[in-house]
């Protein structure tokens, strides 16, 4: 076998090295000449393999701290100690006994999977409450809750707004302390009916399987409101008093925007409590899930914007035995093309939400490659490692999404007979925009990309009400663009602050108590700031408090998405008792902490 060590000719034959034959162990000078060639030699081959485990991709980092230059991994993306309630901790010791319980299981169970038969359905452009009879579909699922959690209606002050939206206020014995808001939404998305026999149980029977409850909004959100209020209904239950006061607000049409429920919730709550009133909010959001090797939780600290451009194209109409050379039709279709051959191209930014995420994946995911490591850390610093980490992260469409500003075409509209030409096109294209970006950003760039094209096909163009081609001109046809409803991104909760702290603190506590008996319990989760890639409720209110947070503690790691929005929506029975669990240690660290 060929010796690294072994010099060779300059024809690579190797020489017969006699000092090593058997017999002679005799020191020579050629051996001491040769040494420093061997230490050489190993020298290389160290080098080689440092080289592999930095920049070979695929080569997993060592699970023990690293050092970069000057920064430790440990110390990029520091971890908060495992927060359990002190003053509350007996209060929380029988929570806990008591959540283990089979009766306790199958009460919460039961309790989820009536709600679940409520088809609480909510569509686009829906007319005012009472002037619109889908709204009415809300009613047994408020009398539901009524009838359920009889404690917290008969202790908790109850506010409808807007006839179906709901604020429950429990009133702490220190009215100088800031509230926390927990919230939530009951309606869902709609089933499509072809869709309903590819169901394995009917979407709203909220059968329980033994294992999972199944149905439309087992999983979004039916589950948290469901968990909040089971949770305060036990806390009354045991004789639970808080000091900090607890308000609920339960959302009725998240699910297109919530302009009738929490669009009316918000503006109550401000008017009641005033701005910045609220010590912490929690609402809806992503569970903890695995990624390269470690289990991360990651509660939104803010939320992306939104908005909805609409490309209306009208050109002559006629008989479609005499085409034009293209068709309203055909010119929409080069445009959304060139839309999407033109996408928003993602940027990893400093100091995003983004950005802190990725920050906090390479410092405590095991199994991320080590040039990966090198790089996520580095890229604030560098413009070559920055490449480098968005190489490596934007292979994974949820991280690439969660980046940057996105778009979808996701309605079409244009033609109403097969030999008439099309007078009318129009699609819509949804954004949702990157933390770092605006709404005004998002859409003049839009404006800029279909201008040059609409020249060839000599349209005129009017975007957002502003006239891009000269008035009188002469044009074939129009193109328009409109942004009717539009959300700049949300404001950035601090992640360096208290109340973040404590949830993360909360969130670890949780996950290790859920797993006291099962096989995984050594396991640790890493909590990081996150980002939401949609919208939730709590857009209308941003002026309650600086410490929004979107977060579901969902076990994703078992489940994924669940379903959400898709056919055979479930959430298994030990996530949502663990979802009772974080929402109960919640209410009890904030009730004693200093926010």
């Amino acid at each position: 076998m060929h010796s690294f060590f072994s010099p060779t000719t300059s024809s690579g034959d190797a020489k017969l090295d006699v000092d090593t034959l058997p017999g002679n162990d005799r020191p020579s000078r050629a051996r001491r000449a040769r040494m420093p060639l061997i230490v050489g030699g190993i020298a290389i081959i160290v080098l080689y393999h440092v080289f592999h485990s930095v920049f070979v991709p695929g080569c997993t980092a060592r699970s023990t701290p690293l050092s970069f230059g000057h920064l430790n991994t440990q110390s990029v993306c520091p971890q908060e100690d495992v927060l359990t309630p002190t003053k509350n901790s007996d209060m929380w010791s029988r929570t806990n006994e008591l959540y283990s319980t089979q009766s306790f299981r199958s009460r919460a169970v039961r309790r989820l999977g009536e709600a679940v038969k409520i088809p609480t359905e909510t569509f686009d452009a829906m007319a005012p409450v009472g002037e619109d009879s889908r709204w009415e579909t809300r009613q047994p699922f408020v009398d539901h809750l009524a009838m359920e959690y009889p404690y917290t209606h008969k202790y908790l002050e109850l506010q409808k707004v807007n006839t179906y939206g709901l604020i429950y206020t429990w009133k702490g014995t220190d009215e100088s302390l800031k509230p926390l808001l927990l919230m939530g939404h009951y309606d869902v998305v709609p089933v499509a009916p072809l869709s309903v026999d590819q169901w394995t149980f009917p979407p709203y029977s909220g059968h329980f399987d033994g294992e999972n409850v199944w149905g439309r909004g087992s999983s979004d959100d039916k589950s948290g409101v469901i968990g909040i209020m089971t949770t305060v209904e036990t806390l009354l239950e045991l004789g639970f008093k808080p000091t900090r006061t607890i308000v609920l607000s339960f959302g009725f049409d998240e699910e297109a925007g919530g302009y009738h429920g929490a669009g009316h919730l918000g503006p109550a709550l401000l008017e009641r409590f005033g701005p910045d009133s609220m010590a912490m909010i929690v609402d809806e959001g992503s569970g903890f899930s695995e990624s390269h090797g470690a289990i991360f939780a990651a509660p939104g600290i803010g939320e992306k914007g939104s908005v909805n451009v609409q490309v209306d194209i009208q050109t002559p109409g006629g008989h479609s035995s005499v085409p034009p050379e293209h068709t309203s039709i055909g010119m929409l279709a080069a445009l959304i093309v060139h839309l999407e051959n033109n996408a928003p191209v993602p940027k990893l930014t400093p100091n995003t939400p983004a950005f802190l995420m990725t920050q906090c994946l390479a410092a405590h995911a095991p199994s991320m490659p080590y040039s990966a490591k090198h790089a996520i850390l580095h890229a604030d610093k560098s413009k070559k490692a920055m490449k480098i980490a968005e190489k490596f992260l934007f292979q994974d469409g949820m991280i690439k999404a969660l980046v940057g500003t996105t778009q979808a075409v996701d309605i079409i509209h244009g033609g109403v007979k097969s030999n008439a030409l099309p007078e009318q096109a129009s699609a819509i294209v949804n954004h949702r925009i990157a933390t770092q970006s605006s709404v005004k950003e998002t859409i003049d760039r839009d404006a800029q990309l279909v201008k040059a094209l609409a020249a060839e096909f000599n349209l005129s163009v009017t975007a957002y009400g502003e006239h891009l081609t000269p008035l009188g001109a002469p044009a074939y046809g129009t193109l328009e663009l409109t942004a009717p409803q539009t959300l700049e991104p949300a404001p950035i909760a601090p992640s360096d602050a208290k109340p973040f702290k404590l949830l993360a603190g909360t969130i670890r506590a949780v996950f290790k108590t859920a797993r006291a008996d099962t096989l995984d319990k050594d396991k640790e989760i890493f909590v990081m700031p996150g980002i939401m890639s949609g919208n939730t409720d709590t857009r209308f209110n941003w002026e309650l408090s600086d410490h929004i947070f979107r977060y579901g503690h969902g076990n994703m790691v078992i489940g994924g998405l669940n379903g959400i929005h898709t056919v055979n929506e479930h959430i298994s029975a030990a996530s949502f008792l663990e979802m009772i669990t974080f929402f109960t240690t919640l209410i009890l660290n904030v009730d004693e902490a200093q926010l």
